[in-house]
């Protein structure tokens, strides 16, 4: 008897509530319009600071995977290509290794020539990046190793010097030398380090020679795994530092005058000196196997050579931007807030309004509790409609910011809790009004009618 009691009581409440909200539709609908105002704007900053964070990672992404970048930051301490394959052979963990030497050339296929970007790499360079041929393949190492003029053509050149035919198979004309071209890449657009679709890829050794340079901007080289990556960095630091160490003032060699020794000599022993303006030392093939648990190169901005475990920038990356989402989250919630006190404001003129209705049904008996489920349920009413108006808005905010090309990814996460915080603003400060409805007494309210 007592559940079935409860429930009418708890239906009529409902009933109530209801009504209250029609009883005057514009005051309702400008509250609900400011839970939907709050609503739209947590969703759709969430929205778009997860879509910031999916283009970020996405780009680092595209470098590949357990990749770790060796750089030359400093022109005087120059890489050498030739370092690629030693470090293969020397770090542990490596499964592949590729320089990197780029620059313009004039190139040109039949009547058509431009300037484009020109890459000299290893023959190890899909490997490293992940990168597929959508035909042909990729130069081996003896293409690499007799400087064979081959070349690989990125996706968005491709077609368009070739009209969508397949150039593999065909000519083309770099730098005044004529090369065959040997496959075509997949596409793959534009990552934090170049625009893959829109290079030419040739082998590092007669990069050399069309671009005039003997150095690497980079060296690309890429671990078996993340644990693989996170010890080759701290063996790689070992071996550069003590590059970096023997890279003393020069002093010529027995059997060297000071006029050659000034130009950077190549000693006997096969390894370079290094000073300013000198070529690279290479790993000397006889430097033994550096241990599994050295230190990696401190990194700062005045080191020379900086080691990059792409695996790492990831995860930075990623925690950046979860926290720029969140922090838009935040921001953004500040105006449901406003939307609460909105809500808590309208049902406090409410509960003025109806002092006559609210003393009537307690001189009939309604308990304190049904003035409060009533009133509650009336605030609720508002934040629901509000929150799925907002959440309709949002949608449309969404696509609309997708249209101006932000990245934006819809997060069913962001409409959860966006609702979630709604519904509990809602009934927070409705729990105000309900109370003071509950606690006025029939003859005071009766004689304020």
């Amino acid at each position: 008897m007592n559940l079935r009691g409860a429930l009418v009581r708890f239906f009529f409440a409902v009933q109530m509530a209801w009504h209250g909200v029609l009883s005057n539709p514009l005051r309702s609908i400008l509250a609900l319009l400011g839970v939907a105002i709050g609503v739209a704007s947590v969703i759709t900053l969430m929205n778009i600071g997860e879509g910031a964070r999916h283009a970020v990672l996405e780009q680092f992404q595209k470098l590949g995977r357990n990749v770790i970048q060796i750089r030359a930051e400093d022109p005087t301490v120059p890489l050498d290509p030739k370092d690629a394959d030693e470090l293969l052979q020397r770090v542990e963990g490596l499964v592949a290794a590729t320089p990197v030497i780029r620059g313009d050339a004039w190139v040109q296929w039949r009547w058509t020539r431009a300037q484009l970007p020109l890459v000299g790499v290893g023959d190890g360079y899909p490997l490293v990046r992940d990168q597929e041929l959508v035909s042909g393949h990729f130069f081996t190492a003896f293409h690499v190793e007799s400087r064979a003029p081959v070349a690989v053509l990125g996706h968005g050149i491709a077609s368009r010097l070739m009209g969508g035919r397949s150039p593999v198979g065909h000519s083309i004309t770099i730098g005044g030398k004529e090369f065959l071209i040997m496959g075509v890449l997949a596409p793959r657009g534009q990552d934090l380090e170049e625009n893959v679709d829109e290079e030419i890829f040739i082998p590092y050794t007669v990069a050399q020679e069309i671009l005039k340079t003997r150095y690497a901007q980079a060296i690309w080289v890429k671990a078996a795994s993340p644990q693989d990556a996170d010890l080759a960095v701290a063996q790689l630091g070992r071996i550069y530092r003590r590059k970096m160490e023997r890279a003393s003032p020069i002093v010529p060699a027995p059997g060297e005058d000071s006029d050659s020794a000034s130009g950077g000599s190549r000693q006997s022993g096969g390894g370079y000196i290094l000073s300013p303006g000198r070529p690279p030392i290479p790993i000397g093939p006889g430097e033994p196997r550096e241990p599994s648990g050295s230190s990696p190169l401190s990194g700062g901005a005045k080191d020379p050579i900086t080691i990059t475990n792409m695996n790492l920038m990831v995860q930075e990356a990623d925690e950046a931007n979860r926290i720029l989402t969140l922090l838009l989250g935040g921001i953004a919630s500040v105006s449901l807030l406003v939307g609460g006190l909105g809500i808590m404001n309208i049902m406090l003129v409410a509960v003025s309004e109806r002092t006559g209705e609210i003393g009537l049904r307690r001189a009939l008996g309604a308990k304190r509790t049904d003035l409060v489920t009533q009133f509650l349920l009336e605030a609720l009413y508002i934040t629901l409609f509000g929150a799925v108006g907002g959440l309709a808005l949002a949608v449309w905010a969404t696509q609309l910011f997708a249209a101006q090309g932000f990245a934006t990814v819809f997060s069913w996460q962001a409409v959860q809790v966006a609702v979630a915080v709604a519904v509990g603003a809602g009934l927070l400060f409705g729990v105000y009004p309900a109370i003071h409805a509950a606690s006025l007494e029939p003859v005071e309210a009766l004689r304020r009618r």
